[in-house]
């Protein structure tokens, strides 16, 4: 997943993360932005789920983003 294309549509991103992670306050994503890892390593923490799943979720959402 390339945080760079999530970067440029944050707010929409930001959005569609809390949908799936409703743990994730604003000021959480607020803090990893722009760092990919961050932001795995932040909903590994509050949600137990593997970096794996995660991945996969964070590349779904990327790619949902980028085809509208």
């Amino acid at each position: 997943m390339n945080m760079m294309k999530l970067s440029g549509m944050w707010d929409q991103a930001k959005g569609k993360i809390k949908e799936i992670w409703a743990d994730l306050t604003d000021q959480d994503l607020d803090k990893v932005k722009d760092d990919t890892e961050k932001l795995i390593t932040l909903i590994q923490e509050k949600t137990g789920e593997t970096k794996e799943e995660i991945k996969k979720s964070i590349k779904e959402i990327s790619d949902s983003l980028m085809n509208k």
